[in-house]
Order: C-alpha cells, then sequence, then structure tokens
C-alpha cells in the first residue's frame, strides 16, 4: 500500500495478531430497549441473553453494555446506587452471569459500562452524607460546599448542570433550615463524587475487580474527561450541553466540553491506576473512554501505553456529511493516536445522541441537535438513510476499532414524533423541553415487523412506543434479503475481518471535491459526499457497494451518498 502511485499515507499496516481491542467491531446494547423477556415492555439481561445469536451472526467482536446495575433509573441507569448490583428491572447478578457466559460462548467479548463521575443520590454513601455533618468524611466522598452571601443563599458557583438549570442543589438539615450545598454537573439526583478522597479510588479499583472477576472483557468509562475537577472550582461563563462543544482555533471539530470541570490533569492519574489493575488479569482487558475532549491531540492522552486503551472519536461523530471535514478529522486522528501507539476508535451513534440515519437526512446534515421532535425539522427518511449506509461503510473500512449502536444495522432512525408527554429524559425537563433529549434514539428495537411490540416483549409491550415505519426496518424484514441494511453490515463486517481492515493502514488517494478515496491493505474504499455521479476505473472489482452502482458492469459509476469498496488493482 505504501507504493502507491499519488498516494498520501496516513497510517501504516499493524500486525493483525496484535490485542483484540485495536481492531474490534463492538456492539453497544442499550438493556432496556434490546429485548425484554419478562413481559413488563423494559428490555432486561435475559432478552439480550436470548438476542445475543444476532449479534454473533451480525459478525461483532464484542457487546458494550449500557448500565444495569441498582438504580432509581432517574437519569435511565447512569445513576447508580449499587455498583455491584444488577437492578430488578434488569435481572439479578446469575442473570449478568448467564449473559457474559453465554456470550463468551458465542466468541463475544462483553464490556460494561462504570459510571464514576457521579452516584445516584440514593447510594448508601450520600445518604450517609446527608445525615452526617459538614465537614464530615462522609460528605468528603462528594463535593460539598457552604454558599455564597450573607446566609449561604447563594451557590458556590456559577456552573450549569449538563442538562440544564444550575450544577448545585441545597440540602435541608435536620432541623429544617437551609444546609450545605452539593455539585451535580448532571440531574440534580446525580451527586458529582470528590475525586480527591482515596476512599472514592479505592472503591472504585474494587468495582472494576468485582467484575474482571465476573468475566467482562472491559470498560466504557462514562463522562471519562470528568471527575477531577479544577481546584477552588472556579466561576466560569462558558455553557456545555449533551452534544455540543465550544468551537475553537485549535480544534478540528468543536466536539470538546471546555470548562474547569473537565479535562483536568489529575483524570489521568486515575486511569494509570486502574489499567494497573486491569492487567493484574489475563485476556487483553480493555478501557474505553467517553470523553468530549478536543483538540485530538489532548483526547490522545487518555489512550497512552499506560491508560485507557481507546477512546470513543467523538470529532468524526462531529464532522457529520462533509467530506472535507471527515478527511481533516481521520487524518489528524491517526497523527494524534499513532504518537502514542493507541488505536483510533470510530463510532457514528450512540445512546446520547440522534441516530445518524436522522442527522444526515437534514437539510444541514453535519447539525446535531439534542433530540427531534413535533415542530422541528423533520429528517428526509430516504437521504438520511442512504448516506448513514455510506457513512457506515466509510467508517468500517477504517483502521482501528468501530462501535455500532443498536439498531443501526438495521438503518433505524430517530424516533422524531414521539410525544413529548412520553419523553423520561432529565435534559428534556431540566431545559424545559428546549432540548428534546435524547428518547429519540432509545426506542426499543423492532425483532419481528408483524408481531405485538414488534417482537421486542412477549407482551408486545414497549417502554416507549415505535414508530410504525419501524415495522419494515424489522430484523426479521431484513434477514436474508439482498440489499438490505442489516445484510450490508453483515457483509461489511465479514469483508472488513477477511481483508484485516481493522489492523489495516490507510493511504488517501486522489479524488474529486466531495470525494474520500483511500486504500486498506488491498481494498480501496470511494465515499460519495456528492450529489454528481463519480466514474469508477474500468474494469473496478467491486467488493461491496452502499447502494446501487450506475454505469455498467465494465465501466461503473459511484452515485452521491453512495460508497464502495474495491479491489485495489495490482
Amino acid at each position: 500500500m505504501d507504493a502507491l502511485p499519488d498516494a498520501v499515507l496516513a497510517h501504516r499496516v499493524e500486525d493483525p495478531a496484535g490485542p483484540w481491542w485495536r481492531h474490534a467491531v463492538i456492539y453497544q446494547v442499550y438493556p432496556r430497549s434490546f429485548a425484554d423477556a419478562s413481559g413488563d415492555g423494559v428490555g432486561d439481561l435475559p432478552g439480550v441473553t436470548a438476542r445475543l445469536d444476532h449479534l454473533a451472526e451480525l459478525g461483532v467482536d464484542a457487546v458494550w453494555l449500557s448500565p444495569f446495575y441498582r438504580s432509581p433509573q432517574a437519569d435511565a441507569g447512569y445513576d447508580v446506587a449499587d455498583y455491584r448490583a444488577v437492578d430488578p428491572l434488569f435481572g439479578t447478578l446469575a442473570d449478568a452471569d448467564a449473559l457474559i457466559a453465554r456470550a463468551h460462548a458465542l466468541g463475544l467479548r462483553v464490556v460494561v459500562d462504570l459510571v464514576p463521575n457521579h452516584t445516584s443520590d440514593e447510594h448508601v454513601w450520600f445518604q450517609a452524607a446527608l445525615a452526617a455533618a459538614p465537614g464530615s468524611p462522609e460528605r468528603d466522598r462528594y463535593l460539598f460546599r457552604d454558599g455564597r452571601g450573607e446566609h449561604g443563599e447563594l451557590a458556590p458557583n456559577n456552573w450549569e448542570s449538563i442538562f440544564g438549570g444550575p450544577a448545585w442543589t441545597r440540602t435541608t438539615d435536620a432541623d429544617g433550615t437551609p444546609g450545605q450545598w452539593y455539585l451535580h454537573l448532571f440531574d440534580s439526583k446525580q451527586p458529582d463524587l470528590n475525586w480527591e478522597n482515596p476512599e472514592v479510588r479505592a472503591e472504585f479499583e474494587q468495582i472494576l475487580r468485582f467484575w474482571l472477576d465476573r468475566g467482562v472483557d472491559g470498560f466504557r468509562v462514562d463522562v471519562a474527561h470528568g471527575m477531577v475537577k479544577e481546584p477552588g472550582l472556579p466561576d466560569w461563563h462558558g455553557h456545555v450541553s449533551m452534544i455540543e462543544g465550544s468551537e475553537g482555533t485549535d480544534t478540528v471539530d468543536g466536539s470538546g466540553n471546555h470548562g474547569p470541570m473537565f479535562d483536568q490533569d489529575g483524570v489521568h492519574e486515575i486511569y494509570r491506576a486502574w489499567r494497573s489493575v486491569l492487567e493484574e488479569y489475563d485476556g487483553d482487558r480493555a478501557m474505553v473512554a467517553e470523553a468530549w475532549v478536543e483538540p485530538l491531540s489532548r483526547l490522545a492522552r487518555y489512550v497512552r501505553p499506560d491508560e485507557m486503551h481507546q477512546a470513543f472519536n467523538f470529532a468524526f461523530l462531529a464532522a457529520g456529511w462533509d467530506a472535507a471535514a471527515l478527511r481533516r478529522v481521520v487524518t489528524a486522528s491517526f497523527a494524534a493516536n499513532d504518537a502514542v501507539g493507541a488505536p483510533t476508535t470510530w463510532v457514528l451513534s450512540n445512546h446520547d445522541v440522534v441516530r445518524h440515519a436522522s442527522r444526515m437526512g437534514l437539510a444541514d446534515p453535519t447539525h446535531r441537535p439534542n433530540g427531534i421532535g413535533h415542530g422541528d425539522e423533520q429528517p428526509d427518511a430516504a437521504l438520511g438513510l442512504r448516506r448513514a449506509r455510506a457513512a457506515s461503510l466509510l467508517m468500517l473500512g477504517l483502521p482501528g476499532s468501530a462501535y455500532v449502536y443498536q439498531g443501526e444495522e438495521l438503518g433505524l432512525p430517530d424516533h422524531t414524533a414521539l410525544d413529548d408527554g412520553l419523553r423520561q429524559d432529565p435534559a428534556f425537563f431540566r431545559t424545559g423541553g428546549a432540548e428534546r433529549g435524547r428518547d429519540g434514539c432509545r426506542v426499543p428495537l423492532p425483532w419481528e415487523g408483524d408481531a405485538p411490540g414488534m417482537g421486542f416483549s412477549p407482551t408486545g409491550a414497549t417502554w416507549l412506543p415505535q414508530p410504525a415505519e419501524w415495522s419494515e426496518l424489522a430484523a426479521d424484514k431484513q434477514r436474508g434479503r439482498a440489499g438490505s441494511t442489516y445484510e450490508l453490515y453483515r457483509a461489511a463486517l465479514a469483508l472488513r475481518r477477511s481483508e484485516q481492515l481493522g489492523a489495516g493502514g490507510l493511504a488517501w488517494l486522489d479524488s474529486e471535491p466531495r470525494v474520500l478515496r483511500f486504500a486498506n491493505r488491498d481494498v480501496v474504499v470511494v465515499a460519495n459526499l456528492g450529489d454528481d455521479e463519480v466514474a469508477l476505473p474500468t474494469g473496478t472489482e467491486v467488493l461491496l457497494a452502499s447502494g446501487p452502482l450506475g454505469g455498467t458492469a465494465a465501466a461503473p459509476a459511484l452515485p452521491g451518498a453512495t460508497t464502495v469498496w474495491t479491489r485495489a488493482s495490482a
């Protein structure tokens, strides 16, 4: 590949026998919306276990499970009350053990979510803190502070919650008088932990060991750029939302969270300690950081050899449907990560963002709204799906690791007409509805198009309603159907594995404006992000395409919003 004419090398080929996490395709399961075995309309661990064959047939390497721990569910399980227990909503510890065993039997590794920035306000530690006096050891596990003003009536600083509203809530003392304030960067039911406290650090190392002992293969770390705050908790006049970052001259994409509450140097001490814990275990256990950090050179600090193994590349997600931006991000990502010996980890959708089949159907396909609902611009569904398929084939052709969010292999769009009265995301309520929130990307999956609840639950119950148009996108309607999105993903994952693309290299090739063309090993990937058809070389051997090609068999042409994998000519 290095000798291709007119090629610009961005990343060299790796050894495919390297650790699994360097080139794996990992499938995100959002348990409450994946599959329901109990019939209560909420997905559960036995439901996931029963559907693991779907993931094995799809061809992914691992499954990442969003939180299933004991929780009051104020933020869909990201408010953890007990990190060592399964919430009865999802099952039991025995169910978790059975899921891990079944996944391993199918050749799938298991990654679980870890939420270290905050706990639930119902966690035993926080309840003890509320009952204790200011300055007590119990309160030192969290960030309690006296208020400002003559009587402490003003919050300790001006920080805002990422979900909207103030980031501080005042407590009430036992005698009914106003007390101290506690910090919560998210909902008031998610108090931030004090990571300067050694007891907090020791507790989470034991939580890691608890799940490693049960056989999990790794952890996805929630808000990995949080946890440590700037000393003194100074006022800050910026603004951070769920997905929008600030635009700056030192970034390629604007996907970062800034401010004294994020990306402090102290977080790296934590991850070095955690890496040591993981290395006590065999099997290449791994961690992936959810870190909305910019510039990419700063994100790469999370994946230095003694810290995390992966970090989600949100710059790639944020680039949207823009050929020039994508090329810049891909090139910069390899430069930053190669400098520290880390893989680049690509992602297009997850449980926190509008699905890319909907984002890419907007008039501005680089726009990232926090939810879409009634009265908002509605995506062009056909165009969005066409672009999403092309973007997915582009992503899966890149070297490194890739994450697939449940349902994207079916081409699912967001539920963009969900009744606001059914929404549950705290971001919707804390912003007074200004942000629709993330419920639209969390709707229960359609397994059987003609069954009640589209086969999600044996009773037909679903905790959020499914759009009627999902019926034709159900897994049973797509499996075995030529040209379906499911079969596109399955074919792409099989080719990615057989051609060793995850451990491949990347060389940019000359291309027209709005077209991306690169070589990865013996495969050339061409993505047409424009509207006009682009000619492919005569005699091109087509391996896979995201949609129908134009031209003739001898002289094919690539339509707009289409990606093709071809065999590199000798």
